[in-house]
């Protein structure tokens, strides 16, 4: 009796089941089969876009003149665009990209077909930095297979602005995106700040990583970085320094200023240059930053050094008299002026006026090659800066360890010895700021988010010359100005300018020797000269058509030392 009432039950709740699986099949073929293309771009939409790219990093700034802080690197927020060729219609290829290709920044409409090519994926990026004026024109086109996900990127306001020495960032070995150049690689620890999102799919992670965060966060202590860079400085120093390359053709031209006071660095960069936000065409050798990364013999520049230590070490004063003949033999080798001529009887003055390589090579002779060399490894020539920079090298003076005495007199007229443009500033900054080594450097202070505030501290560092020196050499460059530098054309009836140009022959790389028809030229001046404000260096490698850095770099050198003077109100000092 029992039994026999079961049945109607049993057979109740199976055919409940085999109801209910029913309409799950339905339901799934439904899915699967009539509505499958749809719900797998959904899917795809959810599932493929990783969050690797949406990252916070720290800030960079540039420091106005004023104290005000301006936007060098932050975030932008925008859409990457993406396509699933196995959504897109056959034979549309060609009209979607056509169509999408006024929005292309990093790769080509020919790019676009080749990627819309690839039927068996179902995601292929095109460009991951499309802002959102553009993302609704996108669109208004409704093609299909063609898609935008919200995405962050690294974004530098002023363009090629100092592309070099801020760098940009890029993914390294480990899959996170790292400073690879600049202040942005040197930085990089304290910058970085990514939220790796595993995926944007909340479902899937759930069951497919059960017990297990969506969120994955690397905590590090970050902030944002304050640099001593003023923009309009900056910005000025950038043009100048196109302007000559472009004029004379150069391979590069370089330049620095700086406070030789401190070691503030308020513009330094190279060109040619690049678009930190358009790197597409760049090259990898545009990347690298020449000031701490290359060396060069710098030429008559040095010779302002060797009159230091010739002055602090009592060798000479500026009223010492030599007999110029216009060449001297040391070792075999034949020393001569740039003009192979003879000035006779000479004083200290007239060696820096007329830039005469026998009366740098006569200061060595008085001072001996032990003080002479001594002198020039504590102007820290041959070592690294400390600046804020990576991959910061040597400078080369092994030749100061030689035995012969040729190697001296060419050191002191600045061959034979190789050295970086950011130490070499360094070693020329002590001439007037009363013979104090310091550290060049980019970023005063960091800015954590915890709201501390690291003020970095770079104190003067060992003196080297006198005060009394300091003074004697920089009346000595200042007459330079004065008197020889293009007749006196040049002088300021304000302020008082100490400044020395240097021609140095390329070395060649494939053999001994150098050149006979290829030039580096430089130039450094410092103002006001008994209380300089400001050091500014420049040289440009190769120039076509000039011989002389007088001929090419002097004008450069007045329009950013009188631009300088306007722009602090430079207080005059005549």
């Amino acid at each position: 009796m029992v039994a026999s009432r079961l049945v109607p039950r049993i057979r109740l709740i199976i055919g409940a089941v085999l109801a209910v699986s029913l309409i799950l099949i339905g339901r799934l073929y439904q899915v699967q089969v009539v509505n499958g293309a749809e719900y797998t771009e959904d899917g795809n939409k959810q599932y493929v876009r990783h969050g690797k790219d949406f990252y916070s990093r720290g800030s960079i700034f540039f420091t106005t003149k004023d104290g005000e802080k301006m936007s060098a690197a932050s975030i932008r927020a925008g859409y990457a665009l993406v396509l699933n060729p196995q959504m897109m219609a056959d034979g549309s290829e060609e009209k979607v990209c056509s169509a999408l290709e006024p929005y292309f920044l990093t790769i080509t409409k020919e790019r676009c077909l080749e990627r819309a090519s690839f039927k068996n994926r179902v995601y292929v990026e095109l460009e991951t930095n499309i802002l959102e004026d553009e993302a609704t024109k996108i669109r208004e086109f409704k093609f299909a297979g063609v898609q935008l996900f919200k995405n962050q990127w690294r974004y530098y306001p002023g363009g090629n602005l100092l592309s070099r020495v801020i760098g940009f960032v890029g993914y390294a070995d480990d899959g996170q995106l790292h400073g690879l150049y600049g202040l942005e690689r040197f930085y990089d620890k304290v910058l970085m700040r990514n939220l790796n999102v595993r995926s944007v799919n909340l479902f899937a992670e759930i069951f497919s990583n059960l017990g297990n965060p969506s969120y994955e966060r690397e905590e590090n202590k970050k902030g944002d970085i304050v640099t001593t860079i003023e923009p309009t400085v900056a910005a000025m120093l950038d043009g100048v320094l196109q302007d000559t390359n472009d004029l004379y053709n150069s391979k590069i031209t370089g330049g620095i200023v700086m406070d030789p006071q401190t070691g503030a660095i308020y513009a330094m960069d190279v060109v040619p240059s690049f678009d930190l936000n358009n790197r597409g065409t760049s090259t990898v050798s545009e990347f690298s930053n020449p000031l701490v990364e290359d060396v060069y013999e710098f030429g008559s520049i040095i010779k302002a050094l060797t009159m230091a230590a010739g002055l602090d070490s009592g060798a000479v004063t500026p009223q010492s008299t030599y007999y110029d003949a216009g060449r001297i033999v040391l070792d075999k080798y034949t020393i001569s002026n740039y003009d192979g001529r003879g000035r006779g009887q000479v004083d200290m003055q007239q060696v820096l006026n007329q830039s005469l390589n026998t009366g740098v090579s006569h200061i060595v002779q008085q001072m001996g090659k032990g003080r002479f060399r001594d002198y020039f490894l504590k102007f820290k020539l041959g070592s690294k800066t400390g600046v804020d920079q990576p991959n910061e090298v040597s400078g080369l003076v092994d030749n100061l360890r030689s035995p012969r005495d040729v190697e001296y007199a060419t050191a002191s007229f600045g061959q034979g010895i190789a050295n970086t443009p950011i130490e070499t500033v360094r070693a020329l900054a002590i001439l007037g700021n009363g013979g104090y080594l310091v550290t060049p450097h980019l970023v005063s202070r960091i800015e954590y988010d915890d709201g501390t505030v690291d003020e970095l501290e770079y104190p003067k560092g060992e003196q080297v010359i006198s005060e009394k020196t300091s003074e004697e050499i920089s009346r000595m460059l200042t007459k330079v100005v004065d008197q020889a530098l293009a007749y006196g054309k040049y002088s300021s009836p304000t302020h008082t300018i100490g400044a020395k140009t240097g021609t140095a022959q390329m070395a060649n790389p494939n053999g001994r020797g150098y050149y006979d028809d290829r030039y580096l030229h430089s130039f450094f001046g410092y103002f006001p000269a008994y209380d300089p404000k400001f050091i500014v260096f420049l040289y440009t490698v190769e120039p076509k058509g000039v011989q002389y850095a007088s001929e090419t770099l002097t004008k450069p050198f007045m329009d950013i030392t009188n631009f300088l003077i306007n722009y602090y109100n430079v207080p005059p000092d005549r």
